[in-house]
């Protein structure tokens, strides 16, 4: 194959190194029109929930000083400047400590993890594992419990007694597989701050190896039969889980997204799938899983991967339950679960396919959520949507139905991708997390880059041309797009849209990839990832790209999380993170006075300082005067 190595690769560079884009297409025309900032970006950034008739961040700054003042009090912090340390930055009359460290035991018996050795085989599935990711905390009886997803894992400091982290055995890929998935812990504070509450009763760790149960349409069929579940029905483990969600009834949604990188075959003959390639599934893997545990060789279950790829249901207040796989909810790279009850009571759920050139989508149940009733079936019975955008800043969702497709359910479930390429989609720029406004129906979605936009097409064929919520060719920096449901309804066919924001940096360039009117020297940034609002409105924005600080990201300095105000489209930098670490997942304690945020795969010795391992860790923010921060 390659002599790269690996290990050190992102999952995208691993991905493209993989599945090589197919050919260049010529889309210079519509590059050369995209790229006018007084042509069609003047069109589409708008602000407020009213953006038609608010208009532009220019005509709002003609407002008077009483408004003024009343937008500056939506920001109760001093924003940051950039860093390039190692540590964490946040603002004046803020402080901030670790809650949960990679290694770090949920359980009274377990050590923490010893530098030298890493995390035994024996307490690896008893400790907060790797590279934390989305989350959410869920109130129990009076206790706090957090769900959290563990996205995957750097095998090198998992198993150092092994060359560059390949294992050598079955227990060495048990060990990988035992530290990924998702952690749910209570927490408590005290008087030496926020900890975990060793051996609560909720305390349990969710992996590769945790069985669970597939429903929806997809549950039973032919397509995710194996030798060890002829009846398609009962899985084994949860994959690369990314963003998260959270129902009404107080279940957490995990969602899966690059389940691609752990299925390898050991026959070099196995003649692949053909649907494996829209999915980026190949002969070889980051893990090596497939040497040892069969369940991940394809040449021996090639329906395995089927049965990976979608959002799973968790119910935190019982650490015996079995997380369920909603097939209805669709097979893709999913970024996160978004949960908005719709006004006539039905499910709607959001969803970003994180891969360049892929699609936005909703599912919208058929019953109605009625507290207190029967939800089993909400998120198994219902219809999966895609996002069609105009130019003309109008939006309408595409059913993915055996009659819009000419696929069956099932089909449509496990080739979700594929659907949505039928209907004629519009491919996007990486949509990652979807956030909704508390105050206002409206929601966003962060796409947070898509360096082949003009250039290339998707994994699919589908042309990736500049246009609409997608507009600059060679996207290195990402844009957040909003949109407003029809008749104030998440469940609506339709929907108009304008951009929030375009990253960008506007000290090195001075056409359309210098960003948004409302980005500037002091807040700049790339590639937005996670977003979550606040209960007041705020949007809370965590970015996941380039922190060289050098060349076109010159003045952006680490990674970092902003807060942005829909009314104003004011957005201010409220934390740094250290070198080489990606900002994502958050959540608040019950009585808002507690940012928990995720810091994920630190370069730096963080948060233990010099001579310490680097480790995945969530952090508990609070202001010094204990007033609510959420």
């Amino acid at each position: 194959m390659t002599d790269v190595d690996t290990s050190k690769l992102s999952w995208d560079e691993w991905d493209e190194l993989q599945n090589p884009p197919p050919a260049e297409t010529d889309f210079d025309r519509v590059v050369e029109r995209a790229i006018s900032r007084r042509g069609f970006l003047g069109g589409v950034l708008a602000f407020g929930s009213a953006a038609a008739a608010m208009g532009t961040l220019g005509n709002l700054m003609s407002s008077t000083s009483a408004e003024a003042q009343e937008a500056a009090s939506r920001f109760q912090f001093k924003p940051l400047p950039i860093a390039t340390d190692n540590t964490v930055h946040v603002p004046e009359g803020y402080s901030w400590q670790p809650l949960a460290k990679w290694g770090q035991p949920l359980f009274s018996n377990v050590p923490d993890v010893d530098p030298a050795k890493g995390v035994s085989l024996e307490n690896s599935d008893k400790v907060f594992g790797e590279n934390t990711d989305g989350m959410e905390l869920f109130v129990i009886g009076g206790h706090q419990v957090i769900a959290i997803n563990h996205e995957y894992v750097n095998p090198e400091i998992n198993l150092p007694h092994t060359e560059k982290g390949v294992p050598q055995s079955a227990d060495d890929v048990k060990i990988l597989q035992n530290m990924q998935g998702v952690t749910v812990m209570e927490v408590a504070e005290g008087e030496d701050g926020w900890q975990i509450v060793l051996d609560s009763p909720f305390n349990r760790r969710i992996h590769h190896n945790t069985p669970m149960t597939l429903s929806g349409p997809a549950a039973g069929s032919d397509l995710v039969k194996t030798a060890a579940d002829p009846n398609g029905t009962d899985s084994l483990g949860t994959f690369n889980n990314c963003g998260a969600g959270r129902t009404p009834w107080g279940t957490y949604l995990t969602c899966e997204e690059n389940f691609n990188g752990y299925f390898g075959s050991t026959d070099a003959n196995f003649a692949l799938p053909e649907d494996y390639a829209r999915y980026g599934i190949t002969a070889e893997t980051r893990y090596a899983y497939e040497k040892f545990d069969e369940r991940f060789d394809l040449s021996k279950n090639p329906n395995e991967p089927r049965r990976a790829g979608y959002v799973v249901e968790i119910d935190p207040s019982n650490a015996t339950s079995t997380p369920v796989k909603r097939t209805a909810l669709g097979r893709i790279k999913h970024e996160n679960a978004a949960v908005v009850i719709a006004r006539d009571g039905r499910v709607v759920v959001y969803m970003g396919d994180d891969e360049r050139g892929e699609f936005l989508y909703k599912y919208v149940s058929n019953g109605i959520y009625v507290p207190g009733g029967d939800t089993s079936k909400l998120l198994d019975e219902g219809t999966l949507f895609v996002a069609k955008f105009s130019d003309d800043g109008n939006g309408e969702w595409l059913a993915l139905t055996p009659e819009t497709t000419g696929m069956k359910m099932d089909e449509i479930c496990v080739f979700t991708r594929q659907a949505a390429s039928k209907v004629g989609a519009t491919t996007m720029d990486r949509p990652e997390w979807v956030a909704i406004n508390p105050v206002a129906i409206e929601a966003y979605c962060a796409l947070t880059n898509n360096s082949k936009r003009g250039i290339k097409k998707n994994a699919g064929g589908d042309e990736m041309p500049v246009g609409g919520p997608n507009p600059r060719a060679e996207n290195e920096y990402g844009q957040i797009v909003r949109w407003y449901p029809e008749n104030d309804d998440h469940a609506d066919g339709k929907f108009k849209w304008d951009l929030f924001c375009m990253a960008g940096n506007p000290d090195v360039h001075k056409d359309a990839y210098a960003g948004s009117s409302n980005i500037n020297s002091g807040n700049m940034f790339n590639s937005p990832d996670g977003m979550m609002f606040d209960t007041t409105g705020l949007l809370w924005i965590q970015t996941d790209g380039e922190d060289s600080n050098e060349g076109d990201f010159a003045g952006q300095g680490n990674n970092q999380m902003l807060a942005g105000d829909p009314a104003t489209g004011r957005i201010e930098r409220f934390l740094t993170a250290p070198k080489g670490s990606e900002v994502t997942g958050q959540t608040w304690s019950s009585d808002k006075r507690t940012h928990f945020v995720g810091i994920q795969h630190p370069d730096a010795p963080f948060p233990d300082g010099e001579g310490k391992l680097p480790r995945s860790t969530v952090i508990a923010i609070k202001r010094d005067d204990n007033a609510m921060i959420g």
